[in-house]
């Protein structure tokens, strides 16, 4: 089980709801104790399918600006994004198996699983919200069984990928614009749920954790932990 730092081990309240309620989970050291698009690229260096010395810069670099809360996403996504439009969606689809065999699903703990699990069981509606892009985010999102994943969409043409992307990228406020044009889909809002979480280990994500009614800090970073705790906001670990 997953160690919650601000409430009672054996809270029910702490899940259960009458009303109709809301999960949403961030994937990059929250779910996973890894971040799933820094090791992709990492991973793509090791392959030879990029330049090593500049991709792995670059890569990077992106991080620490992420880290730092100063990425900018019309800088990170054409890096990110240009390796997919490098090369054949099988031969892409066949080097993401392989990433999912030997670094995603070992990363994967029993605490992540669990909590997921103890949502879905209660009926609530869960989707996945990162910012990384859907290409490498959904396998991830569908091995913790959540149908439903919000993430940054490559743009693609005839089922291959051009380098570029649609829509709102799926980072800091445009979190929040994914979730509510996702729900407006289905005819709900925010508003619609008695109550709605988001777990995140990162300050990038305070615009959806101020969305929700019960945000939630999952191994938060070093500034995430303090506005968790300068608002009282829950704190969890998912692994030491």
């Amino acid at each position: 089980m997953f160690t919650c730092l601000r409430c009672k081990p054996n809270d029910s309240n702490f899940y259960m709801t009458m009303k109709p309620t809301l999960a949403l989970f961030d994937l990059d050291h929250t779910l996973l104790p890894i971040d799933s698009d820094y090791n992709w690229g990492k991973f793509l260096v090791k392959l030879g399918a990029v330049p090593a010395a500049k991709f792995e810069a670059d890569n990077q670099r992106l991080m620490d600006d992420y880290n730092a809360g100063t990425l900018d996403p019309s800088e990170s996504l054409p890096i990110l994004l240009a390796p997919l439009a490098a090369y054949p969606r099988k031969q892409l689809d066949a080097w993401h198996a392989q990433y999912m065999a030997e670094q995603i699903l070992p990363a994967f703990t029993p605490q992540a699983r669990a909590l997921v699990a103890q949502h879905q069981n209660q009926g609530h509606l869960c989707a996945l919200v990162t910012a990384t892009n859907t290409f490498v985010a959904g396998p991830v999102g569908a091995a913790f069984g959540l149908t439903h994943v919000l993430a940054t969409e490559p743009e693609a043409k005839n089922g291959e990928f051009t380098g570029r992307w649609v829509g709102t990228p799926c980072f800091k406020a445009g979190k929040v614009t994914k979730v509510n044009e996702w729900l407006a889909s289905m005819n709900l809002s925010l508003a619609s749920f008695e109550e709605s979480w988001f777990y995140s280990d990162s300050s990038n994500d305070v615009p959806l954790l101020e969305a929700v009614t019960h945000p939630v800090a999952c191994n938060p970073s070093e500034s995430l932990l303090q506005t968790a705790t300068e608002r009282g906001w829950r704190i969890i670990k998912l692994w030491d």
